[in-house]
């Protein structure tokens, strides 16, 4: 049975507030203890949350912090209002499309940041085995210098002291927060370094490349849908695409027309381009950041460390985004 839109406003407004007053009640009750002991306690309560959202989702998007996933879901939510009629400024949440019409699936979207501090499943992706999952993974290099326009200008300080981040308003050059073992490409490099391991033991996985679906948004977009069960017409693909544009993004988000789903599409400061959510959308941004030393620097660390198999060490990251989607679907599906 479907429900009225206006019943999820009022429930993630709930929410919203509840989370909010429960985490700020548990870091009150939690202030005498050690640091340490604070976050860990937060953290896995953050993780038994997303574990039970797991465990009832018909498809998962993982993905690190800044590989375009506000970006994808803008499209995925357009795509969803043109099959089945849904408001214009809803953004799709884990299952409020599928309270409104049953046919669209519940999404998770995740961090894969917290679910192991519940679960205990460090050094695997076993949560993830029996789901169909979808991993979107982007140049680290470009995370990294994301992540730190998001520490500067969008982070709290309890998310930034729950991720390790360096404090806010310490003077730390792009480079070096790029190469910190907690912020930056180490961290990320390993969270795809495990995912490649793993993939092969998921379900079913689809991965995408942010770089793939700058350059062939259509065709990517089209396969996601195919892939979740909830095939699109090429004009809706295609109108969805349109939609959440560079620029119609940046209107979207100067506008808060999305402002219901929290600071997930608002910016820190209208004034500060920096700030916003939409910043660049770049594919190989990072090196505008760096002198050519420092360059050197994080590129040699991701040819060191990072995989080959998402395509962005050796020969595949010159190329960019040229190698096909195809190989890399065949590669990575199960």
């Amino acid at each position: 049975m479907s429900i009225p839109y206006s019943f999820f406003l009022v429930r993630h407004a709930l929410r919203s507030v509840w989370k909010t007053t429960a985490r700020r009640g548990l870091r009150l009750v939690l202030a005498p203890a050690p640091a340490q002991k604070r976050i860990a306690v937060e953290r896995w309560l953050r993780g038994r949350e997303e574990v039970r959202e797991l465990r009832a989702a018909d498809v998962v998007v993982v993905s690190f912090g800044k590989a375009g996933r506000t970006w994808l879901r803008v499209m995925l939510s357009r795509v969803y209002q043109q099959k089945h009629g849904l408001p214009q400024n809803s953004l799709l949440g884990f299952d409020n499309f599928h309270h409104m019409n049953p046919e669209v699936a519940r999404i998770s979207f995740t961090h894969d940041n917290y679910i192991k501090d519940y679960t205990g499943h460090r050094d695997s992706k076993a949560d993830f085995y029996d789901k169909k999952v979808v991993l979107l993974v982007r140049d680290p290099r470009d995370v990294a210098v994301s992540q730190f326009f998001q520490w500067k200008f969008r982070m709290t300080p309890a998310k930034t002291r729950l991720l390790r981040f360096p404090e806010q308003g310490a003077d730390v050059p792009v480079v070096e927060f790029m190469l910190d073992p907690n912020a930056g490409l180490p961290r990320s490099v390993a969270f795809m370094n495990l995912w490649a391991r793993e993939a092969a033991r998921i379900k079913e996985l689809l991965l995408i490349r942010y770089e793939d679906l700058r350059a062939r948004p259509e065709a990517t977009l089209k396969a996601l849908m195919d892939f979740m069960g909830t095939p699109a017409t090429d004009a809706q693909i295609r109108e969805a695409v349109e939609f959440a544009s560079f620029e119609n993004m940046k209107k979207l988000e100067k506008k808060k027309v999305f402002w219901f789903s929290g600071g997930r599409m608002v910016p820190g400061d209208r004034g500060n381009p920096d700030s916003y959510k939409v910043r660049r959308a770049k594919v190989g941004g990072y090196r505008d950041y760096l002198e050519n030393a420092e360059i050197a620097r994080v590129d040699a660390f991701v040819e060191t460390n990072l995989t080959d198999f998402f395509g962005y060490v050796g020969k595949s990251a010159k190329d960019g985004a040229s190698a096909t989607g195809e190989a890399r679907a065949s590669a990575a599906s199960v």
